[in-house]
């Protein structure tokens, strides 16, 4: 039986995706959040699971270390890793916004300064709307590089905006929505084709019915 790996970013990501495979028959009974394992085998031993950071999980299925992967949009678009995005999985949302101090007018500044774990995504926004800007690629807390005078503006992941408002920032412009993909290796999709294949339609199935319940209720 071939074994078909799957890469999952540790946390939030990792819990969602376990909790969806489980409801197709995929069971991975040695997980738990407290585990310090990296690698966990399904109790049908057909899988096997890799926690990985979550900006790594398109790097391991690209290049074949893993087979099929969940990464979100928003780390898609950044690494622009040459995979097959499967599914939209339609948890983990979140949106790209461009946020700053409430007075802040970009449209108003020749090249604007903005910080942002993302300097593809953020360049490629701007360029798009014909506006020059000096991207500034930083890893920590983006939310302190406009309170110190290190950026005029930062683009960022938002959730419910909460993180901004403790900060004294604002929304100034949303950019695009990110959720959960389900991700797939383009040569695994053909060699293992047989065992994933039915994975992917059992996972497609799965949202469909959560999608339906939702509806109706």
């Amino acid at each position: 039986m071939e074994v078909i790996k799957i890469a999952l970013a540790k946390g939030r990501l990792a819990e969602k995706s376990v909790d969806l495979f489980e409801s197709i028959g995929v069971v991975f009974s040695q997980f738990h959040e407290e585990s310090r394992k990296l690698i966990f085998k399904s109790d049908h031993q057909q899988f096997e699971m890799i926690l990985v950071k979550a900006t790594d999980v398109a790097t391991y299925v690209e290049n074949g270390a893993a087979d099929i992967g969940v990464a979100g949009k928003d780390t898609l678009l950044e690494s622009e890793a040459d995979v097959y995005e499967v599914i939209d999985l339609g948890f983990g949302k979140c949106r790209f916004a461009v946020a700053g101090k409430e007075d802040t007018d970009l449209n108003g500044m020749i090249k604007p300064r903005i910080a942002s774990k993302y300097p593809k995504v953020t360049t490629d926004y701007f360029e798009q709307k014909g506006k020059q800007i000096e991207t500034i690629k930083l890893n920590g807390s983006v939310e302190l590089a406009p309170l110190v005078g290190l950026s005029d503006a930062i683009v960022d992941i938002v959730e419910t905006g909460g993180t901004l408002k403790e900060n004294g920032l604002v929304v100034l412009e949303d950019m695009v929505q990110s959720s959960a993909r389900l991700i797939c290796n383009k040569a695994s999709f053909k060699t293992k084709g047989e065992s994933i294949q039915p994975f992917i339609e059992n996972v497609q199935d799965m949202i469909k019915q959560s999608e339906g319940e939702k509806a109706n209720a």
